[in-house]
């Protein structure tokens, strides 16, 4: 899996006597170009040099470093908080110890870090390192993780860099320890002290230099130091298990990131053909569907109009036509009427499908009727005598329905089954 470790230069700092915004604005600016290090396998450096965001390569992951000036190491003991709280928890804990606000401080808990233990956490300017992320996304490169250049552990390491963020080259020096990590200028009488205690104890401290830092920790130590250049020190830095991107800054799901990839090269000049085609596809469907539909119009005003035909054919004193299949059936019930004989839901009818479901024993204390509707007073019929007269009407289509001493009894919405 190929990796891209992106180093964010350190933080310009403010003068003291400097209260100016655009001097502010201007500290938080993200640059125009980044170093990186490129690699194949994640260990052994390939490409590295200075770029713009637009022309870093790609890769599988992508993962930026800070400079060891623009974080601060704080052992604390995680405050038991859901996840949702853990960070305003924090903040209470380190409150004394921020160099900053709070809102302007953004924190990153060690990983593998359990509430009620000592952790280490990690403080650093929360807009600086939005704008950086912000800059690099904008460029199309997304960081995974962001991770400090050295952490806190055994055996202490140093490593010594020519720092040329300024006008001049000044020696700094990266110092992990077992009890956090110092970035500095070792120059000063405590710090050749500290050096000297090093030296003469048996401390087991790893020192190392990139190439044009040699010679001057090597005069300043007295003794040999490893050649480590930068992009391995960089590329041995992205292996951390740290990951800066938490809490506000937790990074998307790799997901989301495909998809917004795949939909800006589907936008690209590369699919524009694509584009067409199925804009054309679409375009066709759409004419289509209209088509299938005017079709589908026209034929149901046909059967409309077969429908008015039959009805004044066969009624021709029938003139005005509002809805054909009601006025059909009413003129038929007409001609029914007319001729003495009796509907479905006439009270002849209806008492005769009474009489056929009516319960042994059963007394009938008066009945009304209504058009389509019969009323029976049953008086105190038990519900299992109303549920059998229910049973035996159900199959000719007859719904029964029972409100304290009655029964009505009326043709149901299925009709007869």
């Amino acid at each position: 899996m190929s990796v891209l470790v992106i180093s964010l230069a350190p933080r310009p700092r403010l003068s003291a006597h400097s209260d100016s915004a655009a001097e502010s604005a201007a500290a938080l600016r993200a640059p125009s170009e980044y170093d990186y290090v490129w690699s194949r396998d994640g260990l052994t450096p390939h490409r590295h040099g200075r770029c713009a965001p637009a022309l870093l390569p790609r890769a599988d992951s992508v993962a930026a470093v800070v400079a060891a000036e623009d974080v601060s190491w704080h052992r604390v003991t995680l405050p038991k908080a859901p996840q949702a709280r853990l960070r305003a928890a924090l903040v209470g804990v380190l409150e004394e110890m921020l160099l900053e606000e709070a809102e302007d401080t953004h924190l990153a808990v060690a990983p593998a870090a359990r509430a009620g233990e000592d952790t280490w956490v990690i403080a650093t300017h929360r807009a600086w390192l939005v704008a950086q992320l912000a800059a690099l996304e904008a460029a199309g490169v997304v960081v995974d993780r962001v991770v400090p250049p050295a952490e806190p552990g055994e055996p202490s390491r140093a490593y010594f860099y020519l720092d040329d963020s300024g006008e001049d080259e000044r020696l700094r020096m990266v110092w992990a320890r077992p009890d956090g990590v110092l970035s500095l200028q070792p120059t000063g009488t405590w710090l050749r002290q500290c050096l000297s205690e090093l030296q003469s104890g048996d401390w087991g401290v790893s020192w190392a230099a990139e190439p044009a830092a040699v010679a001057a920790a090597e005069a300043m130590l007295g003794q040999p130091v490893d050649v480590w250049p930068r992009p391995e020190a960089a590329l041995q830095a992205a292996q951390s298990a740290w990951n800066l991107r938490q809490f506000e800054l937790s990074s998307r799901p790799r997901g989301v990131r495909a998809l917004r990839k795949a939909w800006s090269t589907l936008l690209g000049p590369t699919w524009r053909p694509v584009r067409l085609g199925l804009a054309v596809l679409l375009g066709v469907q759409l004419v289509g569907l209209n088509a299938w539909a005017w079709k589908q119009r026209q034929e149901l005003q046909a059967l409309r109009a077969e429908q008015v035909a039959l009805l004044q054919a066969t009624f021709p004193h029938v003139r005005a036509v509002l809805d054909a299949p009601v006025q059909m059936q009413r003129e038929i019930e007409l001609l029914r009427a007319r001729a003495g004989r009796p509907g479905e839901t006439d009270l002849e009818p209806m008492l005769q499908a009474v009489a056929r479901a009516w319960p042994p024993g059963r007394v009938l204390e008066g009945l009304r009727f209504e058009p389509g509707q019969l009323t029976l007073a049953v008086g105190d019929w038990p519900d299992e005598a109303i549920a059998e007269l229910a049973r035996q009407l159900a199959p000719e289509g007859w719904a029964v329905e029972r409100n304290g001493s009655q029964v009505t009894v009326r043709r149901s919405m299925g009709g007869r089954s």
